[in-house]
C-alpha cells in the first residue's frame, strides 16, 4: 500500500493564518448547513455545522478549530436564526469538544485514518450528550445526535478524513 505525505499543522493565536484559516472555515460552516436547510431536518440530521470545525482542527490545530466552533454558530444564529439561539450554547459546547478531540487526536498519533476520526466524532458526541443533559435537563434533547444524527456523524467521519488527506494534504 502507498503511503502519501501528510501535513498536519498546530497555529497559534499570534499568527495571522490562524484567524485567516478560522474564517474560510467559519464560511464553510455558515454554507453547508444553508444546503442542509433545504431538506426538512437536514441540519438536525446531518450535523453540518460541526464540519468544517472538525477539518479545521485536524488539519491547523486546535486554536483554529475552537474559533470555528465558537464563531460559526453565532454567525449562523445571527445570520439566518439557525441554530435557533436556545440551542447556540450546546452546540457551542459541542463544537469546542469536537475542536480540542481533533486538534489533541492529530497532534497526539500525527496521522489522519478513519479510526482516528471515528474515535474523535465518537467522543465529542458521547461527552457533548453529557453536557447537552447537564445544559437542557432533558436526556431525550441530549441524545437527538444519537437518535437521528448518524448520517451526520458519518458524513464527519468519511467526509472529514477525506477531506483532510485528499483536499488538504499538503
Amino acid at each position: 500500500m502507498a503511503t502519501t505525505t501528510l501535513r498536519l499543522y498546530s497555529f497559534n493565536y499570534t499568527e495571522a493564518r490562524t484567524y485567516l484559516a478560522a474564517l474560510l472555515f467559519v464560511a464553510g460552516n455558515i454554507m453547508l448547513p444553508q444546503i442542509f436547510h433545504l431538506v426538512p431536518k437536514g441540519g438536525m440530521m446531518w450535523l453540518p455545522i460541526y464540519f468544517f470545525t472538525l477539518v479545521g482542527a485536524y488539519k491547523y490545530g486546535w486554536k483554529v478549530g475552537l474559533l470555528t466552533a465558537l464563531l460559526s454558530p453565532v454567525v449562523n444564529s445571527l445570520l439566518f436564526g439557525m441554530p435557533a439561539p436556545a440551542v447556540v450554547p450546546a452546540i457551542m459546547m459541542k463544537s469546542s469538544l469536537l475542536a480540542i478531540a481533533a486538534g489533541y487526536a492529530a497532534w497526539r498519533w500525527q496521522k489522519a485514518t478513519l479510526l482516528l476520526f471515528a474515535a474523535v466524532v465518537l467522543a465529542y458526541q458521547a461527552v457533548g450528550t453529557l453536557g447537552e443533559w447537564l445544559l437542557t435537563g432533558s436526556l431525550q434533547v441530549a441524545l437527538q445526535d444519537f437518535r437521528i444524527g448518524i448520517p451526520g456523524m458519518l458524513l464527519q467521519i468519511i467526509g472529514g478524513w477525506l477531506v483532510v488527506t485528499r483536499l488538504l494534504r499538503r
